[in-house]
């Protein structure tokens, strides 16, 4: 008996200690257990952790967060047994009806869904910048670039899902349908692990390749660390939201994005101002409310009962199908992959200037990010309405659905950027009050973001490639664009003049070439005649 218990107290304190190092590992030199009277410091006792104000309130939080999710679930359920039909129902047939009637109520959700994910970074630099410092704000900008390196290989893979399972969808085969969903969700649970152990063990090594400050360096880390170590929330959420969308449903994504954002916003505060976390409570909050959601869009998937049903049990790889999956979705995730690490080598050239004019920079890329929304909302509407219509071998109504969807977006941009222009100053100062960042912000809102319009091509048109099942000439152009003559021109210019705003219009001259040549690619490529 006495071994016994000296064999478990051994594992209590060895468990003890693991679970201290891992936490030490994601936040080092970050005091995360606050006293109630004393502020923030290591204690070297772990079970004294427990007893301390801070840690019950969090602990309370996350009780609720399970009773949450724990009622969705029960509600969902009930739902679905008293009114079987009412969830199958919310999917959407593109194939008949008013083609701009079908884009907007498919990309209404899907904006306000798309602001809602856009929130999460932004509430990130919106609580660092304000509770936190300059050059907090400039660590979470700084990682923008990193993260969205392997987000948007994920996500663009999940393309080339959804034009899959658009098809199947709008040729009823149910069959097909279902076994496109099981590889589907079960790739993304194996890439998740991939995605986790790449990001912690590459996020160092991206942030000294970008030559990061040292006054950054260290909380760019802190943040990054933890934002993969959950990454897979994100992955999960995304592709679970592709599917649905697939088949038209964009309002039960917008729901758990609405919530999980709100959650998000919620966290982030408490996190920062109750628990004083700093960059690592927000971090916390973001992965905190990504799982959630990806809990909740698995749930909706595996209670439906359409064709494009979730069922566990049938979770496979199916070859065939992954095969048609990657022939779409890779061209698009590595295009999408690499424009974004093009991007930092952009943010590289920004560190130059310091932390001032990365804030700034930060501040304009999260606020620059609200005019693309219709945008990509407008081109995930144009790639399922092509890809039902193509699949329903209507050509001539996919097309006509793409001006509609060009005209649609050119006229919403033009606006918003136009009332971003006269407010540039307001809006930057919404996140730091700095004036050397407001300048900086201000400075590279008013040079970029008017142009923004250019880009309508570029997403309209490419989204309907893609939903055509074309994904490599996209690729090859906004490789082309993006990437390499963007980076001649840095390289280039910065020899004779280099200034921030000098080095900030490398994005819209990316962005005119690349709708130049998709539009004339689109016109006179004769990209219909290759379908079959």
């Amino acid at each position: 008996m006495g071994n016994d218990a000296k064999v478990s107290d051994s594992a209590l304190i060895d468990s003890r200690h693991l679970c201290s190092s891992f936490l030490k590992f994601l936040t080092p030199n970050i005091p995360f257990f606050p006293h109630p009277r004393k502020g923030f410091r290591r204690i070297r006792h772990p079970w004294r952790r427990l007893l301390n104000r801070q840690n019950i309130y969090l602990t309370f939080f996350l009780l609720g967060f399970i009773i949450i999710v724990r009622y969705l679930h029960l509600f969902y359920t009930r739902r679905i047994v008293m009114h079987p039909k009412k969830l199958s129902s919310k999917s959407m047939d593109m194939t008949t009806g008013s083609t701009w009637k079908l884009l907007l109520s498919f990309a209404v959700p899907l904006l306000i869904g798309n602001l809602f994910q856009q929130l999460y970074n932004t509430v990130d630099s919106l609580v660092v910048g304000n509770f936190v410092g300059t050059e907090a704000l400039a660590a979470v900008g700084s990682t923008t670039s990193i993260i969205n390196t392997m987000v948007m290989f994920f996500n663009g893979t999940s393309i080339g899902a959804s034009v899959i399972i658009s098809r199947h969808y709008g040729a009823h085969d149910d069959k097909k349908l279902h076994l496109a969903v099981e590889t589907t969700i079960m790739v993304t649970f194996l890439a998740s692990i991939l995605f986790t152990a790449l990001g912690i063990f590459l996020a160092p090594l991206m942030l000294r390749f970008m030559s990061t400050p040292d006054d950054v360096l260290e909380s760019a880390s802190v943040y990054l660390r933890i934002y993969f170590s959950g990454i897979a929330g994100l992955l999960v959420y995304n592709m679970g939201s592709a599917v649905l969308r697939a088949v038209g449903d964009t309002k039960r994504p917008l729901l758990f994005l609405c919530f999980s954002s709100i959650l998000n916003t919620v966290l982030d505060l408490v996190f920062v101002i109750v628990f004083h976390l700093g960059i690592a409570g927000v971090a916390y909050a973001t992965i905190i409310s990504q799982f959630l959601s990806a809990a909740l869009v698995l749930a909706v998937l595996t209670m439906d009962d359409g064709g494009y049903r979730l069922v566990w049990k049938d979770l496979s790889v199916d070859k065939n199908t992954l095969k048609q999956i990657l022939s779409i979705g890779l061209p698009a995730g590595l295009q999408q992959s690499l424009t974004s690490f093009s991007n930092v080598y952009v943010q590289s050239y920004i560190n130059y200037f310091g932390s001032a004019c990365m804030a700034g920079w930060s501040c304009y890329t999260k606020i620059d990010q609200f005019i693309f929304l219709p945008l990509q909302s407008m081109n995930q509407a144009a790639t399922t309405f092509v890809s039902q219509n193509i699949g329903a071998r209507n050509i001539p109504r996919a097309k006509r659905g793409s001006l509609t969807a060009f005209y649609m977006s050119t006229a919403i941009t033009i606006a918003m950027a136009s009332v971003l222009w006269l407010t540039a100053g307001q809006f930057v100062a919404m996140f730091n009050q700095d004036p050397e960042v407001i300048r900086y912000g201000t400075l590279f809102i008013r040079t970029n973001s008017t142009l923004t319009f250019t880009c309508c091509a570029t997403q309209i048109f490419s989204g309907s490639l893609r939903g055509a099942g074309d994904s490599r000439t996209p690729m090859f152009i906004m490789l082309f664009s993006y990437v390499l003559f963007r980076q001649i021109y840095l390289f280039v210019i910065t020899q004779f003049i280099n200034t921030p705003a000098v080095v900030g219009f490398g994005y819209p001259l990316g962005w005119m070439m690349c709708s130049l040549l998709t539009a004339l690619f689109y016109f006179f490529g004769g990209w219909e005649k290759r379908i079959h």
